[in-house]
């Protein structure tokens, strides 16, 4: 498993934002965190994250499916891991994210130990 360097958070709620920090700390990895679809992507291309970690509901206009696949199309971002996690758990809502071309869909509420392990993965 190639080491990890670099996580980007992209969570409009602070809250969630500081327990994905503190769960991933631990790694050692650099962590940059965004609240909004704008900042992520801009983020996404100067950070140039190895994860991606990306709400799907998110203010500034652009949503997570639409960051996903601007990522997964970009060939500077395009072999970054995304992970997407979102309170919207229904079959189509995480079909979607796969579609936009999400490695992970994750639903929220999540455990620390479950996005160790994706991350990790």
């Amino acid at each position: 498993m190639k080491a990890l360097q670099r996580v980007l958070i992209v969570e409009d709620q602070a809250d969630l934002r500081l327990l994905i920090r503190l769960t991933l700390e631990p790694l050692g990895v650099e962590l940059r965190e965004v609240a909004n679809g704008m900042e992520a992507l801009l983020a996404a291309r100067s950070f140039k994250p190895d994860v991606l970690i990306l709400d799907v509901m998110l203010p500034g206009g652009v949503d997570g499916y639409q960051i996903c696949q601007a990522i997964k199309q970009d060939p500077l971002t395009r072999a970054t891991r995304v992970i997407m996690v979102s309170a919207r758990g229904q079959k189509s809502d995480i079909e979607r994210g796969y579609q936009a071309q999400a490695d992970r869909y994750l639903v929220k509420p999540f455990s620390p130990a479950q996005l160790l392990k994706e991350v990790g993965a």
